[in-house]
């Protein structure tokens, strides 16, 4: 672990690991520990990883004012990293709800980013939706799962407006190619490393502003990777598209068989699709 200081002071660290071309690396969550990202499946054998803890996450340290977890202030902190890394421009890679605040990065420091990779991401930030229906039929996708009637039952709930803590536990298998010991043990671990009080300040009014993003993003002509598991309940397939048709030259890729964590469901293909688009 090492730390820097970031533009208010407040103490963050990051997590180095893996030989090569440094690459940053942003969690989601959101505002949770980087250490579930693990190594990403081994693509740290590829690619140095730069992982950073969020402020209030993990090692790093609780800012002064908690209104800076809100998602646009984190760019800061994540160009402070740069800074202090000494990067020109950077390699940047961000998971789910950090895809959010990489996209926000990106709008507000194009230059500064080399290359890009949204892994299954969050669609709030772009203000796009996911209708109802979309998620059933991608939950349907695992009718043969032992768990799935069950699941399927509290994912009618959430959609319906009804969704109690119990219905959202009930639907974890969904975020996992394969519910077995591996992904239990992961999702339950996800569930101690989530600074709450942060999240609910990461996307409060202020946090997104998707019609001055989408038109920062139509002029980002940087590569861009975007990553979809082909049965991820959060971010399916189809809006994943809409996301990538926001650049003007994004590649899309989807994971056959894996879920909103593609690097636990498929190490292979994962670290396969990021360093052939990465080089």
């Amino acid at each position: 672990m090492a730390t820097f200081s970031s533009y208010d002071g407040t103490t963050l660290a990051y997590h180095v690991s893996g030989q090569g071309e440094p690459l940053v690396c942003l969690p989601g969550g959101p505002m949770q520990d980087a250490a579930y990202l693990g190594d990403l499946g081994g693509l740290g054998a590829r690619r140095r990883l730069i992982v950073l803890d969020l402020r209030g996450t993990g090692e790093s340290a609780e800012p002064e004012d908690p209104g800076s977890y809100r998602c646009d202030r984190l760019v800061d902190d994540v160009e402070a990293l740069r800074t202090h890394l000494g990067l020109e421009r950077m390699d940047l890679l961000a998971h789910s709800a950090g895809t959010n605040l990489a996209l926000r990065y990106a709008e507000r420091h194009p230059e500064e980013v080399a290359r890009l990779v949204l892994v299954t991401p969050s669609l709030f930030g772009a203000g796009i939706e996911v209708p109802g229906q979309v998620r059933r039929e991608t939950a349907s996708l695992r009718r043969d799962e032992p768990w799935f009637a069950e699941a399927f039952a509290a994912l009618e709930e959430i959609v319906a407006g009804r969704g109690t803590p119990e219905h959202w536990e009930a639907v974890a298998p969904f975020a996992y190619g394969r519910w077995d010991e591996t992904a239990r043990a992961h999702h339950a671990a996800g569930d101690r490393q989530r600074n709450r009080r942060a999240a609910a300040v990461y996307g409060s009014e202020g946090a997104f502003a998707p019609d001055a993003t989408r038109a920062a993003l139509a002029a980002f002509h940087r590569p861009v990777l975007v990553l979809a598991g082909e049965v991820d309940l959060n971010s399916p397939p189809g809006p994943v598209a809409e996301v990538a048709a926001l650049f003007p030259a994004a590649r899309r890729v989807v994971l056959p068989g894996s879920a909103h964590f593609p690097w636990l469901d498929d190490k292979a293909r994962f670290v396969a699709a990021v360093e052939d688009f990465l080089g």
